[in-house]
């Protein structure tokens, strides 16, 4: 790691280190370049004898557009965006814009850019980019949608790239530019036997205009020599070397650290603490309250523990005796509530159907049978590998932040909020993420690592415990399902009725995380459904995780989809298909779902269900189930094959996942997407809840709160992806919704027995 003046953690940030280059040539101060603006020419000026490709192009605007109004609103954007950088040596560096959260994000982006580039991927090598939306646009990654924000600004920023080396070559060469082939990062004229390197192009290039994006050709699929097939990621080097590359690792000169303890009832505040026997402690350097602004998403009160390292602030921290102001604070228990959805769920339907098609009780008076259940799932925690932890640097009128943030952008805004500065006076450096499963879409942390570092001299760091994380996380809200379904005289289906029961934090709306799933309109099209929403008042902050909304409902869902199709006395992948084909045109997918395809969704059922051999014969004891998802704009479906033995131990001899997310970019990382995708989906479905009581949460640590170990995890997990035309989208989370109820129709295909609630030890199943 570099401890340059602004220190960023990796020393190669080629970027960060042009600006602060600049503001040193025109300050005298290495901070400037936080504020310093730097036009195109300038910023060209100063890549020396390389070319840094200053190319901006908004996301979701496309060289091939179908319209000229799209075209022409990319080739008028005057912002700069630096996404290449070529060495006079032919090494090729390319800034990655999100954060890497495990994801294989980087590599992907990388590889986007190089194949319209046609970069020899070798000698390609893949930085962070600054965290600036005036430059880079949007640079979150949550709700899988990187790649697909980011598919044509980058394919575009990698053809310009291309384009500006081969009209540098024309002129240098005196040649026809299309005449000019591109490959590996080398230029060649055959008919005159010339070539070059684009290292040794890049000067010529960079004095070159920007070409018009209109005019950029981009690579059909059948050109691709990149794209779809497997690579090693980028970081994985330096990730077995155990590089610091994580926000846990950044270490800055003379920097303290932080430990910050809030009450453990959300919205309590401090009301005294023994400030001057922690003080006193052996490593601690302040102790001192934090009032906060009462948001949960930025600064709750609390105490800031600083000391000379993590652990003197960890020790003092437990020894901080704290009387909490809890006037305000949650008392809810999770089983009253659980309860009390019960009861909500025995009465009347709610008088306000938020749909309504058809004739749903005329259906049920001429059903030839009629089915109810009730589904229900417990809140559970986000449980990151690497805790929340920021470093913050307060100097010369800036906040420099260190985060593994999913939004570094909001993170900036929220942070210059709570300090009241304006946002340019905020830098945020974006670091490697130790998972967030959506938890990092929120920046509580780094607000409060802002905060505290406006009372230290020189850097802190704040680090969460494993407890902290918990604790104060924003937890996957409960569910609660009442369904009643009925199906026709042919075995069809013909009437949903739903009654979801779930939180609302303001007493209107539903909580983070709450909001109905957008998969029953894709997946369950009867002629005549109803559905309605009870919310309960909800104090305890909850949030997104992993394919918010669907990750848990899906599973109520398409569990009590298996019921119908016995019911109808109907194949149950028969079954499916025929509810996804059904044509009711009030349910048609809109806004968000517009990708939805039923002929994909068809697609990968009947993928999932070949490839995992559906309708064999099994012994007795062993079942074979299978679910789907539309989910975060990618078709999957899942088929499981178990085994459970009169204790109810279940082994999971083999899952068959089919997948339809349009081209895919590189293959290994989407492998292992899928994968990580169905073993974190078992270990949710199996073990995870998260219990409050009085306003608490009583599971801390993963004593408690189990993961999946590695000797219950599926024998063999089998990966299809359905060949398609289709754009690329993500790949986080669309796996992830039908593993719980694959699971759950084949435990009832093994046993006969009926499991409406996660997680599956609450019935006594084990893996």
């Amino acid at each position: 790691m570099s401890n340059t003046a602004s220190g960023f953690v990796e020393s190669d940030a080629y970027i960060r280190d042009l600006m602060n280059a600049a503001a040193v040539a025109k300050t005298g101060n290495p901070l400037a370049s936080a504020s310093l603006p730097l036009d195109r020419r300038g910023f060209l000026k100063l890549a020396g004898a390389g070319l840094v490709l200053g190319f901006y192009l908004p996301g979701g605007v496309r060289a091939d557009a179908e319209t000229p109004q799209a075209a022409g609103a990319a080739s008028q954007s005057p912002a700069i965006n630096a996404f290449v950088r070529i060495a006079p040596d032919n090494t090729v560096t390319v800034y990655s814009k999100a954060p890497e959260i495990g994801q294989g994000i980087k590599t992907a982006l990388g590889l986007i850019i190089a194949e319209e580039m046609d970069a020899d991927w070798n000698r390609t090598v893949v930085e962070q980019a600054p965290i600036d939306a005036k430059v880079y646009g949007y640079q979150g990654a949550g709700g899988s949608t990187t790649i697909p924000r980011a598919w044509d600004q980058l394919r575009q920023a990698g053809a310009a790239a291309r384009a500006m080396l081969i009209a540098a070559a024309a002129q240098q060469w005196g040649v026809n530019p299309a005449e000019i082939t591109a490959r590996d990062s080398v230029l060649t004229h055959a008919a005159s036997r010339r070539s070059a390197t684009y290292g040794s192009l890049a000067s010529a290039a960079a004095r070159l205009p920007l070409p018009d994006p209109g005019t950029l050709k981009l690579k059909t699929r059948d050109q691709y020599r990149l794209l779809g097939q497997r690579h090693r990621g980028v970081d994985d080097p330096k990730l077995v070397r155990g590089a610091p590359l994580f926000g846990i690792d950044v270490r800055l000169p003379g920097m303290v650290y932080a430990s910050y303890a809030k009450c453990p009832a959300a919205g309590g505040k401090v009301k005294s603490a023994n400030l001057d026997e922690i003080k006193a402690m052996p490593g601690v350097v302040d102790a001192f309250v934090v009032e906060g602004n009462g948001r949960p998403t930025e600064l709750m009160s609390g105490v800031a523990i600083i000391a000379s390292n993590t652990w003197a602030a960890f020790e003092a921290r437990d020894r901080l005796n704290v009387v909490w102001d809890e006037s305000e604070a949650a008392r809810e228990s999770s089983s009253e509530l659980a309860a009390r959805a019960r009861q909500i769920a025995a009465g009347k339907f709610p008088a306000n159907a938020e749909v309504n098609v058809g004739d749903v009780d005329r259906a049920f008076a001429n059903a030839a049978r009629i089915i109810e259940a009730y589904y229900e799932y417990p809140f559970v925690a986000h449980a990151n590998m690497e805790p929340q932890n920021t470093t913050a640097w307060w100097h010369d009128g800036i906040m420099e932040l260190w985060a593994p943030t999913q939004q570094p952008n909001r993170g900036q805004a929220l942070a210059a909020g709570v300090l009241g500065l304006p946002e340019d006076k905020v830098v945020v450096h974006q670091t490697r993420v130790g998972n967030g499963f959506g938890r990092r879409l929120l920046n509580d942390y780094m607000c409060e690592a802002a905060a505290i570092a406006r009372r230290v001299k020189g850097p802190v760091k704040l680090q969460w415990s494993r407890e902290d994380d918990f604790t104060h996380d924003f937890l996957r809200p409960a569910g609660y399902h009442q369904f009643k379904g009925a199906v026709d005289k042919q075995g069809r289906l013909d009437a949903w009725q739903e009654h979801f029961i779930s939180f609302t934090a303001d007493g209107k709306n539903p909580s983070a995380g709450a909001n109905y799933s957008y998969h029953l309109a894709c997946a369950c099209k009867a002629p005549n459904l109803r559905r309605g929403q009870s919310l309960m008042n909800l104090k305890a902050p909850t949030g997104p995780w992993r394919a918010p909304a669907c990750n848990a409902q899906v599973f109520a869902q398409q569990c009590f989809m298996h019921e119908l199709s016995l019911a109808a006395g109907r194949d149950h992948v028969e079954f499916l298909i025929d509810a996804v084909n059904r044509d009711v045109p009030e349910l048609a997918p809109r806004s968000r779902e517009m990708n939805f395809s039923p002929a994909r969704a068809v697609g990968v059922i009947k993928l999932c269900a070949e490839k995992a051999g559906w309708g064999k014969s099994l012994p007795k004891g062993r079942g074979l189930g299978l679910a789907w998802c539309y989910s975060h704009a990618g078709h999957a479906a899942q088929a499981v094959e178990l085994s459970v033995d009169a204790n109810k131990q279940i082994t999971i001899h083999r899952v068959v996942v089919a997948v339809d997310v349009g081209q895919v970019v590189e293959l290994s990382g989407a492998e292992s997407q899928a994968l990580g995708a169905c073993v974190d989906a078992l270990s949710m479905a199996f073990g995870q809840q998260i219990n409050i009581e009085n306003g608490r949460i009583r599971e801390e640590n993963f004593d408690i709160y189990p993961i999946l170990r590695i000797s219950s995890a599926p024998a063999v997990i089998e990966v299809y992806f359905a060949p398609s035309d289709f754009s690329p989208t993500g790949m986080g989370e669309p796996v992830f919704p039908a593993m719980p109820p694959a699971v759950a129709n084949a435990i009832f295909a093994a046993t006969g027995e009926r499991v409406r609630a996660m997680p599956f030890s609450r019935s006594g199943y084990r893996v």
